[in-house]
């Protein structure tokens, strides 16, 4: 049967699970997404399908997708992955997940794949291309925004300016978004990455890689269509897909 909407892979976030009875959804290892991921690129016209933490079967899981979105969470990726031979006592680890999501970013950019990374998923998205991360950022930024914003998440906590001559600015067609934000880590250096984004503070907002057709990272959460840029991001996403099929 042929396949009318491009399926756009969606990693998912894990818990370790809690003791039987306790608020947790189960006592065993369980997988999560909010239900807004899903519904964003539906909407945009995808078929989108959850992939699970196993960084053997990368190439597999890729093979059955079309583009690849990588999701955000309450954890952080390693900093050994990007040089830094100190881990930042707030830095929270997902080991299996982060190696998962990262054989998938890298066999995406490498079949020119289409990408978006979310939040966590830009920061992992930037140390695929070479870059580096701050790992707090109230200790390595001078007079931050709050980033990890005391309103609903549903709400804006900030704006970002979007730099011209990018893919994002082609994509939203506007020069300042208004995002959510809900992170205490940003990144350092974008490696090979073009910054397409940043917060007033000067804190890095978005990367995309030029070399690819579409491979883009975020830091806020577009899911949530604060702003109208938002939903464009989707279907622009889900039209790269369908045009690499």
């Amino acid at each position: 049967m042929k396949r009318t909407r491009p399926v756009i892979g969606v990693t998912l976030d894990s818990e370790a699970g809690g003791r039987a009875g306790s608020a947790s959804y189960s006592a065993y290892p369980w997988y999560a997404l909010r239900a807004n991921y899903t519904a964003s690129l539906a909407e945009a016209g995808g078929l989108p399908m959850a992939l699970p933490h196993h960084a053997a079967l990368a190439d597999g899981m890729l093979d059955a997708i079309d583009a690849l979105v990588v999701t955000g969470g309450a954890f952080d990726v390693d900093p050994s992955l990007y040089g830094d031979g100190e881990r930042h006592d707030t830095v929270v680890l997902k080991g299996e997940r982060t190696a998962a999501e990262l054989a998938l970013l890298r066999g995406a950019i490498e079949r020119d794949m289409p990408v978006l990374g979310i939040c966590g998923g830009q920061q992992l998205l930037a140390v695929a291309l070479g870059g580096t991360l701050i790992q707090h950022i109230p200790d390595g930024v001078a007079d931050p925004l709050p980033h990890e914003q005391p309103n609903p998440r549903h709400e804006a906590g900030h704006t970002v300016r979007i730099e011209p001559g990018t893919l994002l600015s082609r994509i939203v067609g506007q020069d300042e978004m208004r995002v959510n934000s809900s992170h205490h880590q940003a990144v350092r250096d974008p490696g090979r990455a073009r910054i397409n984004a940043r917060a007033p503070d000067g804190v890095i907002e978005g990367i995309e890689d030029p070399e690819r057709r579409f491979c883009l990272g975020l830091q806020w959460h577009p899911e949530f269509t604060i702003d109208p840029g938002d939903r464009k991001v989707f279907v622009a996403l889900v039209s790269a897909a369908a045009g690499g099929r």
